[in-house]
């Protein structure tokens, strides 16, 4: 096969069109090899956030108290909701008088229980969203996302309209 393509010149023309023809079957079909590579950087990224977590110096035994209290309430409320089942199982008469017990808290103070537990997940949900850089995204991704705003903003031309406008607001301001 190469004697021929050398022969009539074939050879960079159909590396040409496989190509061409490999690129179109990529908008309709997922490449497998980039998917595999994308989800094995997303891997090795995770494990190395969940490594970085344990590389962190020796702070002192107060920090290291708090640590560990800002990680109980997840487990607590977890192991708390089997115990429920556990406890239900082994003593039903008890189970279901606290339950009546449970009926009588006042609505206002189910909201506030609500409201404490969802500030708490939320507030830790947005310091994670807000305070790092996700090393789960992909570095060609986060590459682009880093370009992106530069992008957008040379793409749009100035809008005429409202820098008179702003110009007019800022004379008579």
């Amino acid at each position: 096969m190469g004697i021929i393509s050398r022969l009539f010149g074939i050879g960079k023309a159909a590396q040409g069109i496989g190509g061409a023809v490999e690129s179109v079957a990529e908008v309709f079909t997922v490449n497998k090899t980039k998917e595999e590579l994308a989800v094995r950087a997303q891997a090795m990224a995770s494990l190395g956030q969940y490594g970085a977590e344990f590389n962190a110096a020796n702070t002192g035994s107060f920090n290291n108290f708090i640590n560990g209290i800002n990680r109980l309430p997840r487990p607590i409320m977890a192991l708390g909701t089997v115990g429920l089942f556990a406890f239900a199982m082994a003593d039903p008469v008890g189970f279901s008088t606290r339950m009546q017990g449970l009926a009588y808290v006042p609505d206002p103070l189910w909201w506030l229980l609500g409201a404490v537990v969802s500030f708490y997940f939320g507030a830790r949900e947005l310091h994670y969203a807000r305070g790092a850089t996700t090393p789960l995204i992909i570095p060609s991704v986060a590459a682009n996302e880093q370009t992106t705003p530069t992008k957008i903003s040379a793409a749009f031309p100035e809008n005429a309209a409202l820098s008179e406008w702003a110009a007019t607001n800022k004379q008579a301001g």
